[in-house]
């Protein structure tokens, strides 16, 4: 009996410690979803005799295949571990190499593409925010719009059939519809008025000091995980490399979201798996976050064009709008394409003595996480909260309230509404304010297209004009059961 009571204590305090620490939800872009934990104490839950009565979503694509240049690093390792030109062992957590093999059995074709994880997260979302929110009456419609690589709208339309889930119309084409507004990805003519708005700001590379500042961070850390897990773990002709633990690290995230295997999530130590995060995060903050000067320039005009949509109230068409958003606004598009988000509102770079972020000290108390916002299906919302009922928690009005990956963050200066919450006014004061900071678009940003003067503007939310645009692209309509073939 002692001996079952011990084995059950042990399995329970074994299970607690696991539960503690998560290499998952450490993983930046190589995560699979999670909700982010609550920050600064805001509860996540819409503040009591609130309602949300419009939102929008900047929705990073679906878990998906590696990228070219990620699978050729996976292939590499496999063949070190294959080629050896001597017998060797691996023991421990690195037992399993022995007979591990890459998890891409069609590398003609995956690499890029969306996994079967990224399609049930997309649709999990469409189910999440249908009941959440209750914006769309049964043989209700919506139109989405999304960047225009395979991935990105594969996600919109997994994210559409999870949302349009409810009841059958198939005898009636015109109800329970969706509408993907598939958008030019990757091109510099579309200025700011694009889900890849990055791409039209020519100083943002310009701004991009990620490079220097994570491999001065992988050189501190990788070699010191690589010497441990060679001195421990390996006999043989076999030496694992820094540019090996690269490689361990991203296989934990991706694995997970390709096949389920989270073996490579077991290689690390809790303290190694934060330091291989905080790499992620240099890479994100001075890449595409606020460390990059001209981030926040190249998403401030989305920013504006949202909360112009959120001052106008749902239901409304803004000049010289021939469309009325739904009051769900879904937008999908990349990874970095919502750190810009996260600058332009001037949002995780605040505390004094943290930022700009070290690359020779990881910094605890830092805000900017790239694990919760650049997860795969990684989010940034706007909310607009209608607080109609007086309650001691909430007071008569309208407010804003913005989310990564379910988590309010606080507005700097901001948050006198219910949970944490800014007034509406407020906040288009705040975002208006914001682009002095930012800087126009236009100038800042050095941008000479052809319609510059016109590329600080995004009005594609309200323009019905689709095709005819040069920053809008195919229009694709889909019931809930269609094929539809999403080439890019």
């Amino acid at each position: 009996m002692k001996t079952i009571l011990f084995s059950a204590v042990w399995l329970c305090a074994a299970a607690a410690l696991a539960s503690a620490f998560n290499p998952l939800h450490h993983s930046g872009p190589a995560a699979p979803y999670f909700d982010a934990p609550s920050q600064a104490g805001i509860p996540k839950e819409i503040p009591e005799g609130c309602v949300v009565d419009q939102a929008a979503y900047i929705v990073r694509h679906g878990a998906r295949y590696p990228e070219p240049g990620s699978y050729t690093g996976w292939i590499s390792l496999y063949n070190n571990l294959q080629n050896s030109s001597t017998p060797y062992n691996v023991s421990g957590p690195l037992a399993f190499l022995k007979t591990w093999v890459p998890p891409v059995d069609d590398p003609a074709h995956m690499p890029l593409y969306l996994s079967g994880v990224g399609a049930l997260e997309s649709f999990q979302l469409g189910v999440l925010l249908r009941n959440k929110y209750k914006f769309t009456p049964g043989g209700g419609n919506l139109t989405v719009w999304s960047a225009g690589q395979e991935r990105v709208l594969a996600t919109a339309a997994n994210f559409l059939r999870g949302y349009l889930a409810q009841g059958s119309y198939v005898n009636n084409a015109t109800l329970n519809r969706g509408s993907i507004v598939s958008m030019p990805d990757s091109v510099n003519w579309t200025s700011a008025d694009s889900l890849t708005f990055t791409n039209g700001c020519p100083n943002y590379s310009k701004g991009d000091k990620s490079g220097p500042m994570k491999s001065a961070w992988s050189a501190l850390w990788q070699p010191r995980v690589a010497a441990r897990l060679n001195s421990l773990y390996v006999t043989g002709n076999l030496s694992f490399t820094g540019s090996d633990v690269s490689v361990m690290g991203d296989l934990c995230g991706f694995s997970a979201g390709v096949d389920g295997d989270t073996r490579f999530c077991d290689i690390f130590t809790p303290s190694e798996w934060l330091d291989y995060e905080y790499g992620n995060d240099l890479n994100y903050y001075y890449g595409s976050g606020p460390g990059n000067p001209f981030a926040g320039t190249s998403a401030w005009p989305l920013v504006k064009s949202i909360s112009d949509l959120l001052v106008a109230g749902p239901g409304k068409t803004l000049a010289p709008g021939t469309f009325t958003p739904s009051p769900l606004i879904m937008s999908f598009t990349h990874d970095n394409d919502l750190p810009p988000v996260i600058a332009a509102l001037g949002l995780w770079n605040s505390t004094v003595g943290v930022y700009p972020l070290s690359n020779s000290t990881r910094s605890p108390d830092r805000d900017f996480r790239s694990s919760y916002l650049v997860s795969f299906r990684g989010y940034v919302a706007l909310e607009r909260l209608n607080c109609s009922s007086p309650s001691a928690s909430s007071r008569k009005g309208t407010y804003v309230r913005v989310q990564a990956n379910s988590a309010p963050i606080p507005i700097p200066g901001c948050t006198s509404g219910p949970g944490s919450s800014c007034p509406l006014d407020e906040f288009s004061a705040y975002v208006q304010a914001r682009q002095a900071v930012v800087g126009e678009f236009v100038s800042t940003c050095n941008n000479t297209a052809a319609n510059a003067t016109q590329g600080a503007v995004v009005d594609f939310f309200m323009n019905e004009d689709w095709e005819g645009s040069m920053s809008r692209g195919q229009r694709i309509l889909l019931g809930v059961g269609d094929l539809v073939g999403l080439g890019s």
